[in-house]
């Protein structure tokens, strides 16, 4: 017997996948959509078109000429207006409730280590791991969208790549996990981009600081950075870096 109508959490739930999926691999077959399939009690199917329907309420993906699925529910059309700008509450609302249907809790589902960190108790222990899970959200976005590969080298070793913050967590609390604001780069590049020595410009090419230029000789710079100066980005599936966030790189931390 069919399932009834799908509730509100599991279309939270069901946002959640479609965050960190590569929209053009998602199907029934996807080791994620059958993961989390299970843990709503849906079918990989039933999951794999609701992921299709939340696509074609993504303007961004209009953009660029890719539609999901013509017909929808309202729910979906009330959970994306409710949580597509506001990633901090769909990050955190999304974890809880996938812990929930799991009967596991949230550090475990966002995999955090509490042996990692001394957490202390009450308050204060609420707002770390509350950091903690989003950020855990935000780097699963942020890779699956670049499909596990560095933006500027295609490096595709997870454990070496970083969903880099294009204006920094600290300069602006509100865009802290909006994928817009985010790319998928290595570790050293990572860290170039945040000191300015590379940007992105907003026609999505790597812009090396002149400022290395005077390391025209050292074949490590050479290779690791000046070889990239022009080169076109790899553009994500979704989640296109947002004009907005690229100016202000290039206009207050790239080191002119």
């Amino acid at each position: 017997m069919a399932k009834n109508n799908w509730t509100r959490e599991e279309t939270i739930i069901a946002f959640n996948v479609y965050c960190k999926i590569q929209f053009k691999t998602s199907s029934k077959k996807n080791p994620t959509i059958i993961k989390y399939a299970q843990i709503i009690g849906r079918s990989p199917s039933a999951l794999n078109m609701k992921i299709g329907n939340f696509g074609r309420l993504d303007p961004e993906l209009k953009k660029r000429g890719i539609t999901g699925l013509r017909n929808g529910s309202k729910l979906e059309e009330v959970i994306w207006d409710e949580f597509h700008d506001n990633w901090e509450e769909l990050a955190y609302e999304s974890q809880r409730l996938i812990a929930k249907y799991e009967n596991r809790t949230i550090e475990e589902v966002a995999e955090i280590d509490l042996d990692d960190f001394e957490f202390p108790e009450g308050k204060e222990r609420e707002t770390i791991i509350k950091r903690r899970v989003n950020q855990s959200f935000f780097r699963s976005t942020i890779l699956s969208s670049y499909n596990l590969k560095c933006a500027i080298t295609g490096l595709p070793i997870p454990e070496l790549l970083v969903a880099s913050h294009i204006v920094p967590w600290a300069k602006d609390k509100n865009n802290r996990l909006n994928p817009r604001n985010g790319i998928c780069l290595n570790y050293i590049h990572d860290k170039a981009f945040d000191k300015g020595y590379l940007t992105i410009t907003t026609d999505y090419k790597v812009k090396v600081s002149p400022t290395l230029k005077v390391y025209n000789n050292d074949n490590s710079i050479s290779d690791l950075l000046l070889r990239y100066d022009n080169q076109k980005i790899i553009l994500p599936d979704k989640f296109l870096p947002a004009k907005e966030f690229l100016d202000y790189h290039n206009s207050i931390i790239f080191k002119r």
